[in-house]
């Protein structure tokens, strides 16, 4: 379920607003003055602000900057009859994610609305599973059997390549231009080894006999498929 909070002055066109935004999966708190809602937003979290600018007791952009301000990232819609190209720019630099002014079609408002909730969905588990081990590259998340494995970022890197290479062979030239990717002009000879040592040590049973970071010999690393 979505929680959008609607701060409009105009009662009737707030009604409106929240009858075409509200569904099964959609619910729809609103309030009309700036003191009810700071009061709203004290006591529950919303996925969505739709806030009006001029308002009777003070201003939308206001609210705005205290949210952001508090370092808050809900996303935010200014509502606002100011059609100039400035009261625009000021409502985006203050934080807003859109800005629509009066009026506006309740289908436009809809798809914009529907448009933030999408970018602020949390984004589905990236983890990949290989044999013992999941691996969540994105979260930098590393286990083996369920547990932590701290990796630094260059272990993170390399991993990545020979995982996303299961199964074949990666050249030293090839692990050692996509991990060094900063723009160094020289990277030490043994950097690669020690780095595949460090990983070793952290996610192999015995480091000393791999089962799955294995060399491949006269061309350099491979990330084992176990059957």
């Amino acid at each position: 379920m979505k929680h959008i909070f609607l701060l409009e002055d105009d009662e009737t066109l707030g009604r409106g607003i929240a009858m075409a935004l509200t569904g099964p999966e959609v619910s729809v708190a609103c309030r009309s003055t700036l003191a009810k809602a700071r009061e709203a937003l004290a006591e529950e979290r919303f996925d969505l602000l739709i806030l009006d600018v001029n308002l009777p007791d003070g201003s939308g952009l206001d609210l705005l900057r205290q949210v952001r301000s508090e370092g808050d990232a809900t996303p935010v819609i200014l509502l606002t009859a100011n059609d100039l190209e400035l009261d625009e720019v000021t409502g985006l630099e203050a934080g807003a994610d859109d800005y629509i002014t009066k009026p506006f079609s309740l289908a436009v408002l809809r798809a914009r609305v529907n448009a933030q909730l999408r970018r602020s969905a949390p984004k589905a588990s990236q983890t990949l599973t290989v044999g013992p081990f999941a691996f969540d590259f994105e979260q930098m998340d590393f286990r083996r059997d369920g547990r932590v494995v701290e990796l630094s970022k260059t272990e993170q890197k390399l991993l990545r390549v020979l995982v996303e290479n299961r199964g074949r062979a990666v050249s030293r030239a090839t692990l050692v231009d996509r991990v060094w990717t900063d723009g160094a002009e020289f990277v030490e000879e043994n950097a690669l080894s020690v780095t595949v040592k460090r990983l070793r040590s952290k996610l192999e049973a015995d480091p000393s006999k791999p089962d799955y970071l294995k060399t491949v010999y006269g061309i350099g690393y491979t990330w084992a498929v176990k059957p």
